[in-house]
Order: C-alpha cells, then sequence, then structure tokens
C-alpha cells in the first residue's frame, strides 16, 4: 500500500503529511519537525488518515495483523503449557529413575515368528503382546521390568528344527526414556545407537541355549508359550562379549564394544569377572 503524501492528523502533532513508510516504520512531517512511528501500530487511536478509502483498506490490514499477533501469542502460550508439561514428565521420570532398583533379570529374550524377523529389525520395536485372561484381557502386556538398563535379545526358530538349536538375531538395549511400568501400548523401541543385527552367518554361530537355562530344570530346553522371557543381566552381558568376538567389520566391531560397555555400566557389571556362558547347552 503506497501512503506517500497522503494527509493525516495525530492527535498531539497535528496535521502532516507521509514522507517514508515501510512494513515497519512511518515517517510523518508535521508544520515543525519529522517524526517516525512504529506501523501500523500508530493508526487508530493516535493517527487518522483523512482519505477513508485508504484508511479502510489500511483497517484490513491492522485487523489482520493483530489476528496475526494473537495467533502467535496463542502458539507462545501453548508452547509453554507444552512445555510445562515436559517438565512434569521429566521430574515423574526423575522420580522413578531415583526409585529404580536394578532387577538381578531385567532382560528380555523374544520370539520372533516368520513375519516379525523382518519387521522387528528394520522397525527395531517389538510388541510384548496381549494378556490372555482375566479383567485386563486383550489389552497390552506391560514390560514392567523393563528400564533403561534393559537389552532385548531377538531370537527365532525355524519349525522343523529343535529348540535347542534357537537362534540369536540381534540385540537392541531400549529407548532411552523408555520405561516399562509407564508402558500402555506394549511397544518396546530401541535405543537410538545401541542396536545391533546379526548376518544368518553370525546368527548361527549365535545359540540362545548357550546362555540361557531353565534353573528349575537345567538341563531342559524348552520354550513353551508366550512371546518373550526375562533372563538374568549376566547372560545379556555374556551375549554382547560373544558379539563382539564375533564382528569382523571394524566399525561394527567398534559399536559393539561401545554396546557392551554401556550396557555393563547401566547394569552395574564388572567385564573382567563375566563368567563363562554356562546355558543348557553347556550341561549336555
Amino acid at each position: 500500500m503506497n501512503l506517500i503524501n497522503k494527509k493525516v492528523t495525530h492527535k498531539r502533532f497535528g496535521m502532516g503529511s507521509i514522507v517514508q513508510h515501510n512494513d515497519s516504520s512511518i515517517e510523518i512531517h508535521f508544520a515543525t519537525e519529522t517524526k517516525k512511528f512504529v506501523y501500523p501500530d500508530v493508526f487508530g487511536e493516535h493517527l487518522i488518515l483523512h482519505d477513508k478509502s485508504v484508511a479502510n483498506s489500511l483497517e484490513k490490514i491492522i485487523q489482520k495483523k493483530e489476528m496475526e499477533r494473537k495467533a502467535e501469542e496463542w502458539k507462545k502460550e501453548e508452547e509453554k503449557k507444552l512445555q510445562r508439561k515436559n517438565q512434569e514428565l521429566r521430574l515423574e521420570h526423575e522420580k522413578l529413575m531415583k526409585k529404580h532398583k536394578l532387577h538381578p533379570e531385567s532382560q528380555m529374550v523374544f520370539w520372533c515368528d516368520t513375519e516379525e524377523q523382518s519387521r522387528s529389525l528394520s522397525e527395531w520395536q517389538v510388541f510384548s503382546g496381549e494378556i490372555k485372561s482375566g479383567t485386563n484381557k486383550g489389552k497390552p502386556n506391560k514390560p514392567i521390568r523393563l528400564h533403561q538398563n534393559s537389552a532385548v535379545l531377538l531370537t527365532a526358530i525355524d519349525s522343523d528344527i529343535p529348540e535347542k538349536d534357537r537362534r540369536i538375531l540381534g540385540v537392541y538395549m531400549v529407548n532411552e526414556e523408555f520405561i516399562g511400568k509407564l508402558c500402555e501400548d506394549g511397544n518396546i523401541p530401541a535405543h537410538s545407537k545401541y542396536r545391533l543385527q546379526l548376518t544368518e552367518q553370525e546368527s548361527d554361530q549365535m545359540l540362545f541355549w548357550k546362555y540361557y537355562v531353565n534353573e528349575k530344570t537345567p538341563h531342559k530346553m524348552t520354550w513353551n508359550t508366550g512371546k518373550y522371557r526375562y533372563f538374568d543381566n549376566l547372560w545379556m552381558a555374556q551375549i554382547l562379549l560373544d558379539i563382539v568376538s564375533l564382528k569382523s567389520d571394524p566399525k561394527e566391531r567398534e559399536l559393539a564394544q561401545q554396546f557392551f560397555e554401556h550396557y555393563c555400566k547401566m547394569n552395574q557389571i564388572t567385564d573382567r569377572e563375566l563368567p563363562k556362558p554356562d546355558g543348557a547347552l553347556m550341561r549336555i
């Protein structure tokens, strides 16, 4: 809008003529001096345009800017509310972390069926399944033992292969913010960095029952039912250490080593005192 030479009246400085303006300021020459004002804020209460047609057009611009200003204020207020909510969640999270005590079996091994094998390794997430009976039937299982110190082991076995040959496909630490007690949807996402996938050749060398044992029936290798089970923190450390030695690619080996060290730190495990694997396969 061109306002140059338009006549105006200011309630303090009297009549004048617009000599310059841009999107943020306007300059007006009055009888004895030239003044600069904020544009378009000065119009309305302080400054009146003589040209009614231009004044109407300017009023629409002012209304539009006022709506934009209110929208911006609303946006900022919503951002403040979101920040307050996030702060409350962080405080709740920190409180849970302070109260958290390491459970000796806070790791998860997951049985991937054929469809889940590729999906779990591409999406780096597993679903804990649904409750089968009772008042909560149909609701997702809450993986209550899983915390920031937990890792999820992905395993699989072909239908025509004996259980003792169950293979390890990969492993990941749970997401940095994950707390099993707060998990409502049953989805267990992976850490942004600590996740390892094994090649088929590597997987053939990493048999789950080399590490895992049911202490009640130490010589039996049976899964029975369910998609997952918890297992010992030390066993996961043994698995990670063996993956480190298995990796030949320097970058993958370095990541595996960092994963192992991070895991041991989170689970207060001294790697030098780590016992050798003594799963059911080692007891035959």
